[in-house]
């Protein structure tokens, strides 16, 4: 009898184990009290703030998970250079999601302005509109910020239009809301770089970019499909290798803007010029339905192999060029691929609920030190520590001379990427890099040279 009971005993608990899959499991929690920081214009700097970072908390039912979040990051915002008042401030929010996705059977659904999914650190994901359009009556844009109405036919893409905007980790806040349109990499680990708001700044961002592997699961639409990075197996059934997964999305050959891609005539927008080029407006954009496996469908997706879903699923991904730079629809959208079933709660949860307390959970580098870079080398001002792919865990580095004594120290904390050390006051030679958490370290030798 003792030997049935564990028998149930060890069911029940495997049972409850494959219940929490990676919509419940991937979200990255505040488990230290991890606060948010930011920069202002032209202080390299950062200043403490007061909020929880990451995510706060998470719960699920037999339907569905809710996600508690204040929406700030663990990398450092700002500063947002055209102008923009706004810092990243707290939305204190709690999102409901579906444990499981259902495809749309009918007519897709469009994104909308504001939130429409959550990357995996709790921050808001928008698609690409800023909710600014042409005003063909006057000749302006007019929309958003701008204040006053546009005609809604030629919409600006805010990955575009507002770049000057971004901060190093390739967000800005809107009323507060701090958010990303676009793959949430920053800016300085482009192999062509955009922007140059990490000349001064930090270069951090959600997740650091590796052609060589498939990319971690960085989000949840509001459709409750997963999001990815830019790479992924190149064929649907996990095989192929790794490959840069392309959007089926290309710039129109136009020199006016009188039609859409399917041939409507509508209102006019400006002519394509240096003030507005093509790629200024969604609308410049024609959908070629996918020849290779590693094209996109028309929400930016497809149904395939991922390492968290070995029998597959539909997901997302953020799409870039060859140069790792953004390009449209960037996330999700123009339209959902599933029924969007995602809510902001307004209330307290209606129903039963257990809460999700996440394992600890073993960084990749720890297995493998080729996942750590520590640049430049050799050195004379600063050297960086650079995690590769996503870190969900608290990353203790510091600097040793050769004697054993401790230089600095330093965190690189869960749902960032990067931490620095100020090497200006140092004598040349050799010192010690160690990286390591609860699990194992790394070490990596540097060379000062002054």
């Amino acid at each position: 009898m003792k030997n049935i009971f564990i028998y149930l005993a060890l069911i029940l608990s495997c049972s409850n184990v494959f219940s929490q899959g990676p919509n419940i499991t991937s979200w990255i929690q505040n488990l230290t009290g991890t606060t948010g920081r930011h920069y202002v214009s032209g202080n390299p700097t950062p200043i403490n703030d007061s909020d929880s970072v990451n995510v706060q908390g998470v719960l699920y039912s037999t339907t569905s998970v809710y996600v508690r979040t204040k929406g700030v990051p663990a990398y450092i915002t700002g500063p947002f250079l055209d102008g923009n008042p706004s810092f990243t401030t707290s939305q204190n929010a709690t999102f409901k999601f579906p444990l499981t996705p259902t495809p749309n059977t009918g007519n897709p659904t469009p994104t909308t302005g504001g939130n429409i999914g959550l990357f995996i650190n709790g921050v808001a994901l928008f698609d690409y509109r800023d909710g600014i359009s042409w005003k063909s009556s006057t000749s302006s844009l007019a929309g958003g910020p701008l204040g006053g109405m546009g005609d809604g036919v030629w919409n600006r893409d805010a990955v575009v239009a507002e770049k000057a905007g971004f901060d190093c980790s390739k967000g800005h806040p809107a009323m507060g809301n701090y958010h990303h349109h676009q793959n949430p990499s920053a800016f300085k680990l482009d192999l062509t770089v955009i922007s140059t708001i990490c000349n001064l700044y930090d270069a951090d961002g959600l997740y650091t970019p590796d052609s060589a592997q498939h990319s971690p699961l960085i989000g949840f639409a509001y459709d409750g499909y997963p999001i990815y990075g830019a790479y992924a197996y190149k064929n649907v059934d996990g095989t192929g290798g790794i490959t840069r997964m392309k959007s089926g999305f290309t710039l129109r050959n136009i020199s006016t803007r009188t039609t859409l891609y399917t041939g409507a005539t509508v209102t006019a927008g400006p002519p394509v010029s240096t003030t507005y080029p093509l790629g200024y407006f969604k609308e410049d954009y024609q959908y070629n339905s996918p020849t290779t496996s590693d094209s996109l469908d028309i929400h930016n997706g497809r149904f395939c192999v991922t390492p968290e879903y070995p029998s597959g699923t539909y997901a997302y991904f953020c799409t870039v060029d060859e140069n790792w730079n953004s390009t449209y629809p960037y996330v999700v959208g123009p339209t959902f691929y599933g029924v969007k079933s995602a809510t902001k709660l307004t209330g307290a949860i209606t129903e039963s609920v257990t809460p999700y307390i996440p394992t600890t959970q073993v960084n990749k580098f720890i297995n493998n030190p080729l996942e750590v870079s520590v640049y430049p080398n050799p050195t004379a001002e600063w050297v960086a520590v650079q995690l590769g792919g996503i870190n969900t865990s608290d990353v203790k580095i510091s600097l040793w001379d050769n004697t054993g004594k401790l230089i600095q120290d330093n965190t690189i904390f869960s749902g960032s990427t990067i931490g620095y050390f100020d090497i200006r006051l140092l004598y040349s030679g050799e010192y010690w890099v160690i990286i390591e958490n609860s699990t194992g370290k790394v070490s990596k030798l540097i060379s000062v040279v002054k």
